[in-house]
C-alpha cells in the first residue's frame, strides 16, 4: 500500500469528470481532469501540447485517454485515485438523489442541474479486498432498493445505536459515499467488512462465501441494530403488522423437489402474533366475511387471519412481551399462511410465518410436467376450505392455460424444459399430499390420517427478495443447477400466490436487481445487474467496474438473488397530488409536524400504510426524553392542505404541532435509573460478601440466560426488564427433587442473592448445590465415639 505521504496532493483539486466524458474525446490522445478543464492535447509522443497547457495553465493532472491512467506533472509521476482522500459527507447533505420516484416534499436541496442529470448517481464501483465479490455484490443489489438506500440518505438521524460493531453506521457511510454527487470510480468497503466478520466468524478469511448467507447475516444485523419496541397504538396499524421477530436458524437448502411444506422459506422473521401456535379454522368461515382494508390500513395483517376466535389472536398475542420492528422489517418482511387439512374430518389447522426471502426450487423435467399437469386436475381439498385455482377466473382462463401448456412443450422436446419464475413459485406453493409414511397427525382424529399441505402469501413485502436454490450438498459432494430461469424485468404477478383474506391491494413487481453467479459449486464469482432508479438503464456491477448493459443482457442472466419492488402508478399520482399541494404555499396558521421516516416510505413505498407518527411520539402524546435532542432528525414540516390530504387518504396519525418533551416519561426514567442503580449495587455488596464467606452453608445457582437478561436491564442495555426467574432449563426432577442438569449454563450465588432477586421478579425453581450438614443425634454421636475408642485399644 502506498504510503500516506505518497499520496499526490493535487488530487484535491481533481474535477468532476465521468468515464462516459472520456470516451468522447478518446480519439485525441491527453484530457485534463482538474477543475473541469475540458482541454483535450497530444500528448509526448506528438507535439507534446499537454505537457505546455499543464505549464501555462498550472493544470497539473492529465488522464491517457487510451489507458485512462492519470499522471501529474509537478509530482512526475502516476497517481491512482483509489488513494484520494474519502469524502466528507453526511446524511444533511447528501439531499435527494434518488428523483426517479417523485419526492413528495423537498427540503434543504433545490432540483438538480440538468448536468447532474447526465451523470447518474449511485454507478460506484467496490474494489475486491479478496474474494469479497459475493459481498460487493450482495451490496450493490440492496444499493438499489430505492425505499432502503432513501431512508439511509434522508432518515440519518434514525441511524443510532449502541450495538457493536455499529454496522448500520458502515452501512450508512458506504452509501452515503455511493450516491454522492462527487462519488469516486470505486470505494472500498473495509469498514463494512470488518464489522460482519466481527457478527459471524463464518466470513473471516479470504474464502468464497453464499452471497445469500451474507444478505441474511447483513440484514439481520441491522434489523438488531436500529429495531425499536412497538407502542400499542402502532401495534398492527403502521405496516409492520404487529409481528415480532424471532432470531432463529433458517431452514437449510433441501434436495429434493419441494413445495411450501419443505420450510424453505426464511425463519428469520419473528412469527410473533399467531405464528408460534397453532390456530383452527372454523368450517363455516368464508371469504364474505372478509373484507379487504382501505389503503390507510393495507399493511395490517393479523386482524384478516380468516375467522380466528378472537381470544386465540389476543392469547397468542400475550406470549410475546413486545413487538419490534425497523426499517429492514418494514421493507422486506412479508408472511405466509400455512394450512393443513385432515381429509377425514376436515380439520385444518394453520400457522402464521414471517419470511425475508422465499428460498425457491427449481423444479426438474418431470417435475415441471406433474406441475404443470396439476393444475389441470383436481386438487384433493375439499371445497370451501381450499381456493379453487380457476374458481374467479372461468373457463376461458382453463382453455389459455392448456394452449399455453402445449406450446410451452414444443420447445422443450427439442432442448429440454423451460423454466420460468413463475414455474419455481408454483413449485414452492404447490399443495402437497400427506399420505403413505408421510401422514398427517389428527388432533381431531387422534390418529394418523391422510392430509394435505399448502401454503399461500398472507402479506406481500414492499421489496420482495427471491432466492433460487442453485447449490445443492449431498454427504460426499456438491454440485451446482445451472438451469436458466426466465424471469420478467416488469410486472411479476404474486395474486396467484395470495390468500383471500390478504389486505395486500399492490400485487405486480417490478425487476430491480438481480445476483448472479458464475462457476461451480466450489468456486466462482459473483456480479449483480442493477436499475438505475435516476435514468432507468440497467448496468453490470462487477467488483470495481460498473458497465451499462441492454435489458436483454439481464434476461439472460444466470439469476442467483433477485430483487423486485412493487408497482404502482397509483403511489406515483398520490406523491404527484401532494408535490402539487406543496407547491401552492397555501398560507396555513397551523404547522404540523408529519415523520420523517414515514414521509421516506411515502416517497418510496407503493403501500405506505396509514401514518404513523408515534416513531416520534411516547405513549403520553409527547416527545420521549432521549429523543428530544435529536428531534429535528425524526420530523418534517408540512403545510395544513399537506398534511389533510395525507390524513385523508392514509389515516393514523396522530396530528402533532407542537413538540415537547413528556415530563411522565422523564419522571419514569428517572425512576428507571434509580431502580437499576439500587438493584446492581445490591447485587454488589451481596456478592461481594458471598465471596468473602470461606465455607457458605448455601449455595444456590440462577439459570445464566435469565441473569444476562437482568444483566442487560441493569446496565442499560435492554430498557425493558427481564420477565421471572426461569431455572427451569437448568433443573431436572429425580426422586421426586430438582436437581441440577449436568452441563447446565448456570451461575452461584447465595442464599440473600436468591431472596434478593426473587423478592423482585419471582420465579424458581430454587436449586441448591450444597445444603447445610444436619447435626448428628447425640445417642448415635455417642455410639460413634464407644466404636472408635474399641478400635483404638485394639
Amino acid at each position: 500500500a502506498m504510503a500516506e505521504q505518497d499520496v499526490c496532493p493535487h488530487l484535491d483539486s481533481i474535477g468532476e469528470v465521468t468515464k462516459e466524458d472520456l470516451l468522447q474525446k478518446s480519439k485525441v490522445g491527453f484530457s485534463y481532469s482538474e477543475n473541469d478543464c475540458p482541454y483535450v492535447g497530444c500528448g509526448e509522443s506528438y507535439s507534446d501540447h499537454s505537457t505546455l497547457h499543464a505549464q501555462a495553465k498550472k493544470h497539473n493532472l492529465t488522464v491517457n485517454l487510451t489507458t485512462f491512467r492519470i499522471w501529474c506533472y509537478v509530482c512526475e509521476r502516476e497517481v491512482f485515485l483509489e488513494h484520494r482522500p474519502a469524502l466528507e459527507t453526511s446524511p444533511q447533505t447528501v439531499g435527494h438523489p434518488l428523483k426517479a420516484v417523485p419526492i413528495a416534499v423537498a427540503e434543504e436541496e433545490g432540483s438538480e442541474s440538468e448536468e447532474d442529470e447526465l451523470k447518474p448517481r449511485g454507478l460506484t464501483g467496490m474494489k475486491n479486498i479478496g474474494n469479497s465479490c459475493y459481498m460487493n455484490a450482495a451490496l450493490q443489489a440492496l444499493s438499489n432498493c430505492p425505499p432502503l438506500t432513501q431512508f439511509f440518505l434522508d432518515c440519518g438521524g434514525l441511524v443510532r445505536t449502541d450495538k457493536k460493531p455499529a454496522l448500520c453506521k458502515s452501512y450508512q457511510k458506504l452509501i452515503s459515499e455511493l450516491w454522492h454527487k462527487k462519488r469516486p470510480s470505486y470505494v472500498v468497503p473495509t469498514s463494512l467488512s470488518h464489522g460482519i466478520k466481527l457478527v459471524n466468524p463464518m466470513f473471516r478469511g479470504y474464502a468464497q462465501q453464499d452471497t445469500q448467507e451474507f444478505l441474511r447475516c447483513l440484514m439481520d444485523q441491522l434489523h438488531e441494530e436500529l429495531k425499536e419496541p412497538l407502542s400499542e397504538c402502532s401495534v398492527g396499524g403502521d405496516g409492520s403488522d404487529g409481528e415480532d421477530r424471532r432470531d432463529g436458524d433458517r431452514s437449510p437448502s433441501e434436495d429434493e423437489f419441494l413445495s411450501c411444506d419443505s420450510g424453505s422459506s426464511s425463519d428469520r422473521g419473528e412469527g410473533g402474533g399467531v405464528g408460534d401456535s397453532e390456530l383452527l379454522i372454523q368450517d363455516e368461515c368464508d371469504g364474505e366475511n372478509h373484507q379487504t382494508s382501505n389503503t390507510g390500513q393495507s399493511q395490517s395483517a393479523l386482524p384478516h387471519i380468516m375467522c380466528l376466535p378472537a381470544q386465540l389472536l389476543l392469547s397468542a398475542r400475550k406470549k410475546k412481551q413486545s413487538h419490534y420492528r425497523s426499517v429492514i422489517s418494514d421493507i422486506f418482511d412479508g408472511s405466509i399462511l400455512s394450512l393443513v387439512q385432515c381429509l377425514t374430518c376436515d380439520r385444518v389447522s394453520t400457522t402464521v410465518e414471517t419470511f425475508q426471502d422465499l428460498s425457491l426450487p427449481i423444479p426438474g423435467k418431470e417435475d415441471l410436467a406433474k406441475l404443470h399437469s396439476s393444475i389441470h386436475q383436481n386438487l384433493p381439498v375439499k371445497t370451501g376450505v381450499c381456493p379453487d385455482t380457476y374458481g374467479s377466473q372461468g373457463w376461458i382462463s382453463y382453455i389459455m392455460d392448456s394452449i399455453r401448456f402445449v406450446v410451452s412443450c414444443i420447445p422443450s422436446w427439442f432442448w429440454g424444459p423451460m423454466v420460468t419464475l413463475e414455474d419455481c413459485l408454483a413449485a414452492f406453493f404447490a399443495a402437497d399430499e400427506l399420505k403413505g409414511d408421510n401422514m398427517y397427525s389428527c388432533e381431531r382424529c387422534k390418529k394418523l390420517r391422510n392430509g394435505v399441505k399448502y401454503c399461500k402469501v398472507l402479506r406481500l413485502p414492499e421489496i420482495l427478495c427471491i432466492h433460487l436454490k442453485r447449490f445443492r450438498h449431498e454427504v460426499m459432494y456438491s454440485f451446482k443447477i445451472s438451469s436458466h430461469v426466465s424471469f420478467p424485468l416488469e410486472g411479476l404477478d404474486m395474486r396467484p400466490f395470495l390468500a383471500k383474506e390478504s389486505p395486500s391491494q399492490v400485487t405486480t413487481y417490478d425487476l430491480l436487481s438481480v445476483i448472479c453467479h458464475h462457476g461451480t459449486a466450489g468456486s466462482g464469482h459473483y456480479i449483480a445487474y442493477c436499475q438505475n432508479v435516476i435514468n432507468g438503464q440497467w448496468y453490470e456491477f462487477d467488483d470495481q467496474y460498473v458497465t451499462e448493459v441492454h435489458e436483454t443482457v439481464v434476461q439472460n442472466a444466470e439469476a442467483y438473488v433477485l430483487f423486485y419492488r412493487k408497482s404502482s402508478e397509483e403511489a406515483v399520482r398520490e406523491r404527484q397530488k401532494v408535490v402539487a399541494l406543496a407547491n401552492m404555499k397555501e398560507p396555513s396558521l397551523l404547522q404540523f409536524y408529519i415523520s420523517r421516516e414515514w414521509l421516506n416510505k411515502f416517497n418510496t413505498f407503493a403501500e405506505p400504510g396509514p401514518i404513523s407518527n408515534h416513531t416520534f411520539l411516547c405513549q403520553h402524546g409527547g416527545i420521549p426524553p432521549n429523543k428530544y435532542h435529536y428531534i429535528d432528525d425524526l420530523v418534517v414540516i408540512v403545510p395544513q392542505n399537506v398534511w389533510e390530504y395525507l390524513y385523508n387518504s392514509f389515516g393514523g396519525g396522530p396530528a402533532v404541532n407542537h413538540l415537547y418533551m413528556c415530563a411522565i416519561c422523564q419522571v419514569e426514567i428517572e425512576a428507571l435509573a434509580k431502580r437499576r442503580k439500587t438493584e446492581i449495587d445490591t447485587f454488589i455488596k451481596l456478592n461481594k460478601e458471598f465471596q468473602a464467606e470461606e465455607a457458605p452453608t448455601v449455595i444456590l445457582c440462577i439459570s445464566m440466560q435469565w441473569f444476562r437478561e437482568w444483566e442487560s436491564f441493569v446496565k442499560g442495555k435492554d430498557n425493558e426488564p427481564p420477565g421471572p426467574i426461569d431455572n427451569s432449563k437448568i433443573g431436572v426432577m429425580k426422586g421426586g427433587h430438582i436437581q441440577l442438569k449436568q452441563g447446565a449454563d448456570y451461575g452461584q450465588i447465595s442464599e440473600e442473592t436468591w431472596q434478593y432477586l426473587l423478592g423482585i421478579y419471582g420465579g424458581g425453581p430454587e436449586i441448591a448445590v450444597r445444603q447445610t450438614v444436619a447435626p448428628a443425634d447425640p445417642d448415635t454421636l455417642h455410639g460413634e465415639r464407644k466404636i472408635e475408642a474399641e478400635t483404638r485399644a485394639l
